[in-house]
């Protein structure tokens, strides 16, 4: 685990008594850090404040709750954050400008702020009495298990947590994810390396290609490890990279297994295109079409769905050489059905709780991949009752 971190997690009943809902993460140092948010232009009040906060690129306190998004609840929502890190930055003796929040849960409904200040102050007294596994629960909504990676650098580690099972498809991060590292990390670095690896983990993936109103994703660098200072260009920060990626890729293969209702574990690959963003766009359609997931769902090798998805996504294509596989099965040559046992050996595939799905635009050398999940009756009941 990285050095210098403790976290708690208490239970403020914010939804519903009978689990931990609020969690601390707290750094001893302030850290460096850095945050992306949801693109959606509906807000949620603690995405307002965060935005505002990690202009100044430190961090040393992060609070979230679950059951309740304090999203769509006006300027009440806004008091409401405000004082839950007033409240808190009282009882952790720290400025309140060092403190991040987050919410996550039902929108349009206020806080239960009695219940919430009310655990506060054992949540800041509980320091280094939670694990990430705790951590990473108290902030789980409709997920089926806590989200957790970690990775050992050179005299340093990585360890993040996430979650989120629906209303993914990020555009920015993850519904929430938040990463720690001893590693002193070189203020201009970490962000434009942590917005990379967003852009290369989190925003690839999507359950059912909606953009929440409350994601996001942060990373705090503390320097408890010792180590010299990363900066860009030079071999540790390749390393870095390498290491921030690999814990946010995990993170999001795990958001994407634990979609809600999903039986299928689905990466799309897409090749030929005129660029890697018309790739993205294509790999995109193909993982939000509905009729597509559908037929994942129904193990049925219904290549033709995918080849409409590439078609109607706005990326540059050549019908008479689109090629198609499941696999190392290939479905569809020239734009075209290709034959023999192609069929039954597809549907096969299809079978299985993880496949690929490679799709050649033919017209050039941009690529892109793409997880998603399949989509199930148990989606649309676990949505159906959300609120209840």
């Amino acid at each position: 685990m990285p050095k210098g971190f403790q976290f708690s997690a208490v239970e403020a009943a914010i939804k519903k008594p009978g689990r931990k809902d609020l969690a601390l993460i707290w750094s001893e140092v302030p850290a460096t850090a850095a945050a992306v948010f949801t693109t959606n232009a509906v807000k949620a009040a603690p995405v307002v404040l965060s935005q505002e906060r990690i202009v100044g690129g430190r961090c040393q306190a992060l609070v979230v709750n679950s059951g309740n998004a304090n999203a769509c609840t006006g300027a009440q929502g806004m008091a409401d954050a405000r004082e839950t890190t007033r409240i808190l930055a009282q009882e952790l003796g720290i400025a309140e400008e060092l403190i991040q929040v987050c919410s996550t849960g039902v929108i349009g409904q206020p806080l239960p702020m009695e219940r919430l200040t009310a655990a506060l102050p054992p949540l800041a007294a509980g320091r280094g009495s939670a694990t990430l596994d705790d951590l990473a629960g108290a902030i789980m909504t409709t997920d089926t298990f806590p989200k957790t990676a970690m990775r050992q650098g050179a005299g340093y580690a990585i360890a993040g947590i996430a979650k989120g099972a629906g209303m993914i498809m990020p555009n920015m991060a993850t519904m929430l994810s938040f990463v720690m590292t001893d590693a002193a990390v070189e203020p201009a670095f970490l962000a434009a390396c942590f917005r990379g690896a967003v852009e290369r983990s989190f925003n690839a993936v999507t359950v059912d290609g909606d953009t929440s109103t409350n994601d996001t994703c942060l990373i705090m660098a503390n320097g408890a490890a010792g180590t010299p200072a990363i900066a860009a260009g030079t071999p540790q920060a390749a390393e870095f990279t390498r290491l921030l990626e690999e814990v946010l890729l995990d993170l999001a293969k795990l958001i994407v297994k634990d979609g809600e209702g999903a039986t299928k574990f689905v990466e799309i690959r897409v090749s030929g295109a005129v660029s890697d963003a018309d790739a993205k766009r294509a790999a995109l359609a193909v993982a939000n079409s509905c009729l597509v997931k559908t037929a994942f769902y129904g193990q049925d090798a219904n290549w033709g769905r995918i080849f409409a998805a590439v078609g109607y996504s706005g990326a540059q294509v050549n019908p008479d050489r689109l090629a198609l596989w499941f696999d190392d099965v290939q479905m569809a040559k020239d734009g075209v059905f290709a034959g023999g046992d192609a069929e039954e050996r597809g549907s096969a595939v299809l079978r299985g709780k993880e496949f690929c799905v490679s799709v050649d635009l033919g017209v050039g050398t941009g690529s892109a991949t793409v997880f998603t999940c399949d989509l199930s009756h148990d989606y649309v009941s676990i949505n159906a009752d959300y609120r209840t």
